[in-house]
């Protein structure tokens, strides 16, 4: 078990906890129609949702969590699901409204919440931002009609241009387009036009990953034909090239943003910072006096609302599994992050990463002055994360 290290020359160990980045998911569990790809906790939603109960128990979900938040404040909150946007600006404006009563949301933070084009109604939209959501993910995930049918997605173009219409009209501050690439037909020129119809919206930020096949969906079980290994890869450089060219920056694996529209609520994940997870299913990430956790709330809604306190399950991160789930993250962002940090969010000395590290830095594949992947690096991702695999 690890533990944060405590000697003269540090914080005591509140104020080494208290100086972690905390970030807030909220899970909405429901979708119209679950997609054939999705391996996410969602539900097909069967008659009236119960909305009013669903967050009556986020409420007490989140109340549960007091002594995280103990001298603590949120920095960013994202509404995740399923399909949140299926959810009235109400309901979801009284988890916002708890978070500022008691004081736990930071001032300016970052209030994303994600969108189906297909499911975007004006009132509830309006409403969100009235209640402090400023950043708007919409799932756009392709615009070609026919690979739209085959992903199962209930919306049409027609539907995204409405949709992105209105959040526009709503002067939604920060805005984010979810696209897919190496869909079952795509080549580098359709990719390209996805990209190109994306890129005249003009968002301050476009999401940008690859379609992988995962157990427990329907293409694991009916799997489509995919673009092979070399069309991939023709495919990503074609694409960057054009994102590039636009002047947006691939701060991340699958995220590129205009400057200063960078997504702080995944820059946290990816920093190895605490998010608190609440909602069926939902997982979350925390800094304790006896090391780092992982958390996670009992997955079907219906067992969540009767659930006490969501059910919440606590599991500790083995000591010599932080060096993995560290760098999982750490790397996946293009700058990488300062050597120091590894310490200050994981409490472990340096010397966890080694020999590792020096083999990898001796390869070429990351940075000699910080953590972070070289160009080379970048093309073997998974490699040099599997250097810590135990």
């Amino acid at each position: 078990m690890s533990k944060l290290s405590r000697n003269s020359t540090q914080p005591d160990l509140a104020q080494q906890i208290s100086a972690v980045p905390l970030g807030l998911y909220v899970h909405f569990p429901w979708c119209v129609r679950k997609c054939p790809y999705c391996d996410f906790n969602s539900h097909e939603a069967n008659g009236e949702l119960p909305a009013r109960e669903y967050v009556d128990a986020l409420l007490r979900d989140l109340e549960q969590e007091a002594p995280t938040l103990a001298g603590r404040q949120i920095e960013s909150v994202f509404f995740g699901g399923g399909t949140p946007s299926l959810i009235s600006g109400r309901e979801v404006g009284r988890v916002i409204d708890e978070l500022v009563a008691r004081d736990w949301l930071a001032p300016n933070a970052e209030i994303t919440l994600e969108a189906n084009p297909g499911a975007v109604e004006r009132q509830y939209f309006a409403d969100y931002v009235s209640a402090g959501v400023n950043r708007v993910s919409l799932g756009v995930q392709t615009f070609d009609e026919t690979a739209l049918k085959v992903l199962g997605r209930i919306h049409d173009t027609d539907d995204i241009q409405r949709a992105w219409e209105l959040l526009v009209q709503l002067a939604v501050p920060r805005l984010n387009i979810d696209l897919m690439h190496g869909l079952p037909g795509q080549t580098p020129e359709l990719a390209v036009a996805d990209l190109d119809q994306a890129l005249r919206m003009n968002p301050g930020h476009i999401s940008w990953y690859q379609l992988t096949i995962e157990p427990n969906t329907r293409f694991y079980n009916q799997p489509p034909t995919l673009p092979d290994e070399d069309k991939l890869e023709a495919i990503e450089q074609a694409g960057r090239e054009r994102l590039q060219a636009d002047g947006y920056d691939q701060y991340e694996i699958s995220a590129w943003a205009r400057p200063g529209h960078a997504s702080q609520h995944n820059r946290n994940y990816w920093t190895f910072g605490d998010y608190i997870g609440i909602g069926a299913g939902a997982h979350g990430k925390l800094t304790t006096e006896s090391g780092s956790v992982r958390t996670q709330r009992t997955r079907m809604p219906e067992a969540y609302l009767r659930a006490i306190l969501g059910g919440r399950q606590v599991n500790q991160i083995d000591t010599d599994a932080l060096p993995f789930e560290y760098m999982l993250n750490a790397l996946r962002l293009r700058e990488g992050v300062p050597e120091t940090l590894f310490t200050a969010r994981t409490g472990l000395t340096p010397d966890a990463l080694e020999p590792q590290l020096t083999q990898l830095r001796n390869k070429g594949l990351i940075h000699s002055d910080r953590h972070a992947l070289t160009d080379l690096g970048w093309r073997f991702y998974n490699d040099a994360v599997g250097a810590w695999v135990n």
